[in-house]
């Protein structure tokens, strides 16, 4: 069973967690990863199809969209492979026999189940799902019982829930004093209240007051919330104890390689090696060019590279430009790398999926256990 403890982990970020990210996280020192959150509706229309072409597991939506099969359909990606022992599945739900029926679908592939009860953007909060739990602390104690009792316990997975602080400090450390004894294995607490923006300072006040009441449950805890870079992870440690956990979102989502205790890879490099898993995992390239727009820095609207991905239509043309027509300083180098004698190889997307399966044992190497 996952251990949480001390940990230094990818947030659940919808659209940017998908596949491709969590993997580059993973690779550059991450020690776990939250997928982006699945409302349980969604997940309970889903099948289990194991994909031979890409070796992963998948989760199709039988009612979805079937104009690209395995991308319009598709619901939940995993490469166990990479992820095996290292990925938390964040489930929206306001129903505990809805969040039981949807994590059972999923539970033996993925290797926790954290309930969203912190987002408070409109896509989580609405029929009172993410933060907005967090006015219903019956219905979220309700739906974390559930859980643990008919998924936690028979599929041997740890439940987890994320939470925002509450306004008051007291009425916080009243609901952590609740959750704790619902069985769960772990709390994240983002450490900023539902009405503050992720700009905003967090609040660490009595970040060891409820830190004090988890170590006292036998719960681990993670904080996030302003997190930025792997030392601010150490010196969190040292203010609340070597087993605090810390959660990257903002950071992570401009740069994944971010985890990297050496620091993260300039911004060319790490979205070359975004671009090289996204393309062997079959990542849709909608997604791949939502997040590569964040990634890569476009002042002025004058990056070239940045054009041509945004005015793709497939992702062999993302790969194409972010491969062969960049180099390794983000630069336009043009057609220059199909001129007879140079020595820059192009890579299509045959070729690039055959030689990143030859590399898929060194990538394990790579990702720390």
């Amino acid at each position: 069973m996952v251990d949480f403890r001390a940990k230094f982990v990818l947030a659940p970020m919808v659209r940017v967690g998908e596949l491709p990210t969590r993997l580059l996280a993973l690779k550059y020192g991450a020690d776990l990863v939250w997928g982006p959150e699945i409302i349980d509706k969604r997940l309970v229309r889903a099948e289990r199809v194991f994909n031979p072409k890409l070796n992963t597991v998948d989760f199709i939506q039988k009612d979805g969209n079937k104009k690209i099969p395995g991308t319009t359909d598709l619901v939940f990606r995993t490469y166990r492979k990479l992820e095996q022992d290292k990925l938390i599945f964040q489930l929206g739900t306001a129903n505990p026999d809805l969040a039981v029926q949807a994590a059972k679908i999923v539970a033996a592939d993925v290797d926790g189940i954290d309930v969203n009860a912190g987002c408070p953007k409109h896509f989580s909060v609405h029929s009172g799902m993410g933060a907005a739990l967090l006015k219903t602390p019956d219905l979220l104690c309700d739906i974390l019982v559930a859980l643990v009792e008919h998924v936690g316990v028979p599929f041997k997975k740890p439940i987890s829930v994320k939470i925002r602080l509450l306004a008051e400090e007291e009425n916080t450390l009243q609901l952590v004093r609740r959750l704790v004894k619902t069985g769960i294995k772990n709390l994240t607490v983002h450490c900023r209240t539902r009405e503050m923006r992720n700009g905003q300072d967090p609040i660490r006040d009595y970040v060891d007051k409820i830190k004090e009441i988890c170590t006292e449950a036998g719960v681990s805890m993670i904080i996030n919330g302003g997190v930025k870079s792997y030392q601010e992870y150490r010196d969190l440690q040292k203010m609340f104890g070597d087993d605090v956990g810390c959660m990257i979102a903002s950071k992570a989502e401009v740069n994944p390689t971010i985890f990297n205790a050496s620091g993260p890879l300039p911004w060319p490099l790490m979205v070359k090696e975004y671009v090289r898993f996204a393309a062997q995992v079959n990542n849709s390239n909608t997604n791949t060019k939502y997040c590569l727009a964040t990634m890569m820095p476009n002042p002025r609207g004058k990056n070239v590279i940045c054009r041509l991905v945004s005015q793709s239509k497939k992702i062999e043309e993302v790969v194409d430009a972010v491969l062969n027509k960049m180099d390794d300083e983000g630069a336009f180098i043009g057609d220059k790398s199909s001129a007879p004698g140079d020595d820059v190889k192009i890579e299509n997307h045959k070729d690039l999926k055959r030689r990143l399966d030859l590399e898929d044992i060194e990538t394990i190497k790579r990702i720390k256990v």
